[in-house]
């Protein structure tokens, strides 16, 4: 196998994101995103490359002064099970720690993933109630998700809300 390499995503990558991120969507593993949300969101985004040829990536969006979710992290099919994924959420979590951010919190369905990286299941109230206030205003369905509202339960159902205390 050939070694791949990290780091952040740059605008000329976005395709390749949305071309990686597209059987996801039709087998239904991830929510679909448009490539304008895309380039919105691209200096949230690390990749994973092999030869020039991106095999993985994942994104931190911060949600609020503490909190953090990992956001989009996929890994190439035939790139499973060697590190990558990983590799992309230690770099996660590193930039989550530089920007201050405490706790991160994912949706997912691979929850013996993210156990294994101390990630936890969550219930209900994780925030105080002024803060759960102030994010209902975001309009951002990654933060309607992690507050678990009726509404986005469709898109949710069979994931696991999971969160880590960042160390």
């Amino acid at each position: 196998m050939s070694e791949y390499t990290l780091r952040a995503a740059r605008t000329a990558d976005i395709n390749g994101i949305h071309a990686l991120l597209e059987p996801l969507v039709e087998r239904r593993i991830l929510l679909g995103k448009d490539l304008a949300i895309l380039y919105g969101a691209v200096q949230e985004f690390v990749v994973a490359e092999v030869d020039g040829e991106l095999i993985g990536c994942g994104a931190l969006h911060v949600m609020w002064e503490d909190l953090g979710e990992v956001r989009t992290l996929l890994v190439r099919d035939d790139f499973l099970h060697h590190g990558v994924g990983r590799a992309i959420v230690e770099a996660l979590e590193e930039r989550a720690r530089e920007l201050g951010l405490s706790r991160l919190f994912c949706l997912t369905f691979e929850t013996g993933f993210f156990t294994r990286r101390g990630f936890e299941p969550i219930g209900e109230h994780i925030v105080d109630p002024d803060v759960y206030s102030q994010l209902l205003r975001s309009g951002d369905a990654g933060v309607e998700e992690f507050l678990d509202l009726a509404h986005v339960k469709p898109n949710t159902l069979g994931n696991t809300r999971m969160l880590k205390q960042l160390v």
